[in-house]
Order: C-alpha cells, then sequence, then structure tokens
C-alpha cells in the first residue's frame, strides 16, 4: 500500500479534504481516503493539492511539430490557411519526435486519458505503447458530396488500423465548414455506431456566418477556393449537424457527444443540443481559442445551464503549449468566479465521462484508478493556482 498525502485532496466527487490522504493498492487502484491524524513514517506528504488524472479531452497531438509556427489572431480563414501550408512543413522523423516529446510530457504532468484527433496513423504506436489512455477519433473532411464514399472508404482503413493497434478508435465528422452535407451525415453515422463522436462545434463567429448566411472571411476564403458549400441555413451552425444528426439516427441521442470549442454557442444552441444529445460533453479549449480567436467559451453560461464541461489542450498549431494547468490558469483570469474544485471536476471526472471512463478514472474513489497529480504553488486563501502553479504526476 502506498499513503500520499497534501495540503488539501480534491476526491471530486466530495468536498476537499485539509491535511488529506489517499490509500492505493500495489496496482495504483483507490483503497480510501481520509484526514490524517498524525503522519508514519511511510505517508508520502507534499505541499500543494492532490489530483486524480486529468482527461484532456481535445487534443491534436500529431501537430506537435507545429510548435512557434503560427501566426495569433488570424480568425479561423487564417488559420485554415496556414494548416494547409504548414502541416507536413516537417519531415517524418522529425513529427515523431515532437509527438512523442509533448506526448510524455502530457503523461508527466498528469493527465491519464485523452480524446486525441487522427488524421494519419502516424501516433498509433506511440499511443499503443504509451500508459495513457487514449480515445482515437479520425477525423473527416471533404467539401465535395462526390468524394464522401471514399473519403469514408478511406478513413476506415485508418480506423482498422488503429484497432489492430489495440486503440479505441472511429471516424468522425470534423465541423460544418469542412464538409459536405453528404459526409457530415456519413461520418457520424459512422461515429454513432462506435458509440462516440468528437465535434467542432461554433469555434468562431465566422463558422456560424458561414453555415447560416452564406458571408464572412470563412464564407470568402471557401467561395474563392472554388469549394462547395451547404446550403445557408439561416440558423446557428450547430443547428446544421443536428439536423444531419437526425436523418441518419432518430432523436434523442444517448451516445458520447463531445462537442469541442463552443465558443460562440449561446443559450439558444446550448438548448437544441441537450434536448436531443442526452450524453453531451461540451469541451473548452481556452488558450486555443485566445490564440485563433482572442475569445473564450461563455463558462458562466454553460454552467448555469447545467450542462457537462470537459477541458482539451487542442494543439501546438494553435497554442504555445500543451498543459492542462495552464488551462486552469487560463480560465481564472478570465473568470475568477469558478471555483477550482468546479475546474477540477471538468478536468478529471467529466473529462473521464465524455471518454466513458468514469468508472475508473476521474475521483478518488475505492476501485478506480485514476493516478495521483500535485499541483503546487496554490494561493491557499483564495484556493486558485497562482502563476507559478505547476503539475506533475506522483502515481
Amino acid at each position: 500500500m502506498r499513503r500520499i498525502a497534501a495540503n488539501y485532496i480534491f476526491p471530486i466527487t466530495s468536498d476537499p479534504i485539509r491535511n488529506g490522504y489517499v490509500d492505493f493498492a500495489d496496482d495504483g487502484s483507490i483503497i480510501g481516503t481520509g484526514r490524517l491524524t498524525s503522519e508514519t513514517g511511510s505517508t508520502e506528504f507534499y505541499n500543494g493539492i492532490l489530483v486524480p488524472g486529468f482527461t484532456n479531452a481535445h487534443c491534436h497531438i500529431e501537430l506537435s511539430h507545429l510548435e512557434g509556427k503560427f501566426r495569433e489572431a488570424t480568425g479561423m480563414s487564417g488559420f485554415i490557411d496556414q494548416i494547409n501550408a504548414l502541416r507536413e512543413s516537417a519531415p517524418a522523423e522529425e513529427r515523431q519526435r515532437a509527438m512523442r516529446k509533448q506526448f510524455t510530457k502530457l503523461y508527466e504532468e498528469g493527465v491519464s486519458a485523452m480524446a486525441d484527433i487522427s488524421n494519419c496513423d502516424e501516433s498509433f504506436a506511440m499511443k499503443k505503447e504509451g500508459p495513457m489512455y487514449t480515445r482515437t477519433f479520425v477525423e473527416v473532411f471533404g467539401s465535395e458530396p462526390e468524394d464522401a464514399p471514399s473519403v469514408i472508404a478511406e478513413a476506415g482503413k485508418l480506423v482498422e488500423k488503429a484497432r489492430q493497434a489495440g486503440l479505441d478508435a472511429a471516424i468522425t465528422p470534423h465541423s460544418p465548414y469542412t464538409m459536405s452535407a453528404e459526409l457530415l451525415r456519413m461520418a457520424s453515422a459512422e461515429g454513432l455506431k462506435a458509440g462516440f463522436i468528437s465535434y467542432h462545434n461554433q469555434e468562431s463567429a465566422e463558422e456560424d456566418d458561414m453555415i447560416g448566411f452564406h458571408r464572412g472571411p470563412l464564407y470568402e476564403n471557401y467561395r474563392n477556393r472554388h469549394l462547395s458549400i451547404v446550403p445557408a441555413t439561416g440558423k446557428p451552425a450547430i443547428l446544421h449537424f443536428l439536423d444531419q444528426l437526425t436523418k441518419v439516427h432518430p432523436a434523442p441521442f444517448n451516445e458520447h457527444i463531445i462537442l469541442v470549442h463552443n465558443t460562440v454557442s449561446r443559450e439558444d444552441s446550448i438548448n437544441a443540443a441537450e434536448n436531443i444529445l442526452h450524453n453531451c460533453t461540451w469541451v473548452t479549449c481556452p488558450l486555443s481559442n485566445i490564440f485563433i480567436h482572442r475569445a473564450m467559451a461563455d463558462l458562466p453560461l454553460l454552467m448555469s445551464m447545467g450542462v457537462r464541461i470537459a477541458i482539451g489542450t487542442d494543439s501546438l498549431s494553435s497554442n504555445h503549449i500543451l498543459s492542462m494547468v495552464e488551462e486552469f490558469k487560463c480560465i481564472h483570469r478570465h473568470y475568477p468566479q469558478i471555483p477550482l474544485q468546479t475546474i477540477l471536476t471538468w478536468a478529471c471526472l467529466n473529462g473521464a465521462a465524455a471518454l466513458g471512463k468514469d468508472s475508473v478514472l476521474g475521483s478518488f474513489e475505492p476501485g478506480k484508478r485514476p493516478g495521483a497529480v500535485l499541483i503546487d504553488a496554490i494561493d491557499f486563501d483564495n484556493m486558485q493556482l497562482t502563476a507559478g502553479s505547476t503539475s506533475r504526476r506522483l502515481l
């Protein structure tokens, strides 16, 4: 047995415990928690807070070689131009080194599970060998309706490769603006069969303008490249996604649907989704959204509507660092009224639930194996992280 204690432990499903401890069996499973009355020689005590391992609910680990190469504040249209120009700007060996470095760093800093987007097979061996649980979302694009069957066929081959490597994987649609309605329906059908979809939703006003009204920089970008664009809906972009879902599967939906970014999601959009998506997680990627759009999701609104929120880092094409703790700090800066306990619930238990792993990860409950992470340099008076806070895995 191993007893790990700290100034506070955050079980997540209950209130923080001052001078608390967690007892772990030799296999990493939790035996129990409590408050220290006295320390024994075998107790490991750390200054800081002890939390379960995080779930990074949205990452593109295979884009790690793009660190430092992108301009900020370009909007979605400018970001797409950069990704098209720079995605394969490094040789395969450099891409592997960068990816493995970041994967290892994420794990050592406390990420126990990750929802990872893949457009190729470069990350599969690393994820197979690594100690972190990953669910691989094989993402598809394609604006031309006639290309949809061949795009799905090629993505299916990639999914089979991932499964042969022992990974949980399935096809997922990318976003409304990168896909014909035909491809969106076909990709969604594949994701629903597997029980999981991860979808970039309302990341920018450009997206709503393009899908709803055929206007704005993103619309002009596609028109200038002579790409097909779905008919204007006159509605927020998420309603186009929901409409396509209901064409391949009757509502409601109990499958795990992960909606990522949600930067411009408002009450009508959230209600429309929650009315038919009964196992939905709204993922925020604060630093990425600031990097591209100088904007953040309205987290207080999402909280007030009682939805399940989780946190992701996105990729190094739209972030300077892949760090869950830095995402927490960003939330503190923009929404200081949100308690640390709430942020940690999003990062630990809610992220695990999004991947269907909350029975084994996400909280300090007997029988679970979430790992143990120390976050240091805590402002205990206000129970917030400080600029100097870092995280490291203890188990």
